[in-house]
């Protein structure tokens, strides 16, 4: 059995945040981040259930580390060296060789180390970690390239392929990589936080590089109108989310994910014409 939801909000005091906590499921409490709101988007029960400490969803820890491998190279040596220490068992075979998915990464950070544009545009504080109130919320955020005298951030992105559309049941056409996986709610929050901090307007920027051999690459502009609506769908989701998150709500299943399948009972029966998945 799950324990008990606790309004973590009003009960604690807000922490400062840190490298060492910013991870922290007090954090995650406390603070909103894009990620975690998206995953309300998706399923609010197997996003509580998370935060309680009651389940853990299957995930590809070869896929996270690569994309991890990729950012602290590009953070500082003191930060590379740190991440292969601390992960040395998953990126290293027995005889000392890097598996075939890191070599593949080092080749992505090739792809950009010897870029100029990259090298022109990748100048700033790395990993900084911003906060803010915004509809209603605490948010948290962790900008990969930060320069605030030029007023702009960059985010670091590896993906499958920068050029593959993707079919999205939100928007209901094919859209790229980056509206698919919400990075357009991520530009906008972090610009809105920035702005809210340094009083002026920033420019969001994403480099994305691939994983295919040889990798692609491209610098993204993003502009303003194009997470405007979507921080519209923040400020209506909003509301619902934190009442569910802090136990004035009861979470929506959604009926699909995994955990949903995990923790599924019967209760009906469905006609066979219910069988159909609507999201293919």
């Amino acid at each position: 059995m799950e324990p008990e939801a606790e309004n973590t909000n009003s009960l604690q005091q807000q922490i400062r945040l840190s490298e060492d906590n910013y991870y922290s499921n007090e954090a995650d409490w406390q603070y909103l981040s894009v990620s975690q709101f998206k995953s309300w988007q998706k399923c609010p029960a197997a996003t509580l259930a998370k935060l309680k400490g009651g389940w853990q969803p299957t995930s590809n820890p070869t896929a996270l580390l690569v994309g991890n491998y990729v950012h602290s190279y590009f953070e500082s040596k003191e930060a590379h060296e740190a991440f292969l220490e601390e992960n040395k068992a998953a990126i290293f075979k027995k005889n000392g060789a890097e598996r075939s998915e890191f070599v593949q990464a080092m080749n992505m950070i090739e792809a950009l180390e010897y870029d100029d544009f990259f090298n022109f545009l990748y100048q700033g504080e790395k990993e900084v970690i911003v906060t803010g109130e915004l509809y209603g919320a605490e948010w948290k955020g962790k900008i990969d390239c930060l320069n605030v005298e030029e007023g702009y951030f960059v985010d670091l992105k590896t993906t499958k392929d920068i050029r593959q559309g993707i079919w999205s049941e939100k928007y209901r056409t094919r859209v790229s990589f980056v509206e698919d996986y919400g990075y357009l709610i991520q530009m906008g929050i972090y610009s809105q936080l920035l702005e809210m901090k340094y009083k002026k307007p920033f420019e969001a920027f994403i480099i994305a590089v691939s994983k295919q051999d040889p990798p692609d690459k491209e610098a993204i502009r993003i502009d303003s109108w194009r997470y405007e609506s979507e921080l519209l769908e923040v400020k209506h989701d909003l509301p619902e989310i934190l009442r569910m998150k802090y136990g004035e709500q009861a979470p929506r299943r959604c009926g699909h994910c995994e955990y949903c399948r995990k923790t599924k009972q019967l209760s009906d029966f469905v006609e066979v014409g219910e069988l159909l998945d609507s999201r293919e």
